[in-house]
């Protein structure tokens, strides 16, 4: 009886205020942590402890110094956690964005499953990404524009080993391709296995800068990957990278049937791999390639 007394003077307005600043921590911590920016964090904390022990202790030169730097730490926080800062705010704005029709996205996706489907029977090499809230007008532009309606033969055709351009990523946008050949950044996350190759970093480094979403298939060993927000999942089968795709696009992604005469015609068209020139991945560097 005591209790239900006194639980209507509790004030809500504090609690709720505690709430939110314990909600904005967390999604902060989350945010940084398994990433570069961790460390650069503890260095900012050790900052904030000298400059706190220098205002207890008195200590007059110390105090002056860290007052003076202190104007400046906000524009230095904001150039080192420019990336983190970025992600954040994509992050944000695709949430609230989220009213946006997912109707409106077709199911050609399901021509990227296919696709992926027949590069990895036939361990040929290939990067696409695929854009949601982020544009990627700059990464497009370093490729050949091309505009037009994304189909499972024009991806086949375009990494075909012996297409002009399939060196490179596919940046596709909505129900169409974008561009082809593409120059991507490399991730620069020590934390990633040397196994990983070019074609493998640039997909994890697009997925770093913007929210895109990249399906990555090894030349080496045909295994389909596909990588977003910096990490990337590896080994998947056709059905988990359906599966993987209708949670990102958010959409329902029936299961297909591969197109056997497509296929056959593909391969019998496909050169001697022995004749074929030495391949590079995502046009960024030479090396190894998945």
């Amino acid at each position: 009886m005591t209790a239900a007394l006194v639980w209507p003077h509790i004030p809500v307005v504090p609690v709720i205020d505690i709430l939110l600043v314990a909600f904005l921590i967390y999604q902060f911590l989350a945010l940084v942590r398994g990433t570069r920016a961790a460390p650069m964090l503890v260095g900012v904390a050790t900052l904030a402890l000298a400059f706190y022990f220098a205002r207890l202790g008195e200590l007059r030169t110390l105090n002056w110094l860290l007052s003076t730097l202190l104007p400046y730490v906000v524009f230095a926080l904001i150039v080192v956690f420019q990336s983190e800062i970025r992600h954040a705010l994509a992050n944000l704005g695709s949430r609230v964005s989220l009213m946006r029709s997912s109707s409106s996205v077709a199911d050609v996706y399901d021509d990227i499953v296919l696709a992926a489907n027949l590069f990895s029977q036939n361990q040929t090499g290939a990067l696409i990404v695929i854009e949601r809230e982020i544009g990627l007008r700059t990464y497009i532009e370093s490729g050949v524009s091309l505009d037009a309606r994304l189909s499972y033969d024009l991806l086949a055709t375009i990494f075909r080993p012996s297409a002009p351009l399939h060196d490179g990523a596919v940046i596709v946008q909505r129900d169409r391709i974008a561009a082809a050949a593409c120059f991507l950044p490399l991730s620069m996350n020590p934390v990633l296995s040397i196994q990983l190759g070019t074609r493998h970093r640039a997909g994890i480094g697009i997925t770093e800068e913007t929210d895109a979403v990249a399906v990555i298939v090894s030349e080496e060993t045909g295994t389909i990957s596909i990588a977003v927000a910096g990490s990337i999942e590896r080994e998947l089968t056709v059905d988990r990278l359906r599966e993987r795709l209708s949670v990102l696009l958010r959409r329902y992604a029936p299961a297909p049937v591969l197109p056997s005469p497509v296929e056959e015609s593909f391969i019998e068209e496909e050169p001697p791999s022995s004749n074929l020139p030495s391949r590079q991945d995502a046009g960024v560097r030479p090396g190894r390639e998945d």
